[in-house]
């Protein structure tokens, strides 16, 4: 199996919610893009890819997007990469009652550790 499909079954969930029904990804503005590449080769995840009959970054792998993440935002001088706002995060969050399901993770993750 190549890395990029290894990465996309990885990324096929998030805490138990198919991350296809989570639609949390970045969109570029391409008329505010330079073409800088900062974002392609910044995301560790594999979302973007580069035109460079364009100069543009174009998102490739939307769904591979870390759901929360914004630093491909945050380190684009132009402004071009916008998000979903944080609050519909926040609601599936809620509606998953996911901080109950992640205290119960860390738990289990105790368990496995030794701890000093």
């Amino acid at each position: 199996m190549s890395e990029e499909q290894s990465n996309n079954k990885k990324f096929t969930e998030w805490h138990g919610i198919p991350r296809k029904e989570v639609k949390w990804h970045p969109s570029v503005d391409e008329s505010k893009c330079i073409g800088c590449g900062m974002c392609v080769l910044g995301c560790g995840r594999n979302v973007y890819d580069f035109d460079f009959k364009r100069n543009k970054t174009v998102v490739k792998n939307p769904f591979n997007c870390m759901v929360g993440c914004t630093t491909c935002q945050v380190t684009c001088l132009q402004n071009a990469i916008s998000f979903p706002e944080k609050e519909y995060v926040r609601k599936i969050i809620k509606k998953n009652n996911l901080i109950s399901k992640s205290k119960k993770e860390l738990l289990e993750l105790k368990k496995s550790k030794v701890i000093e």
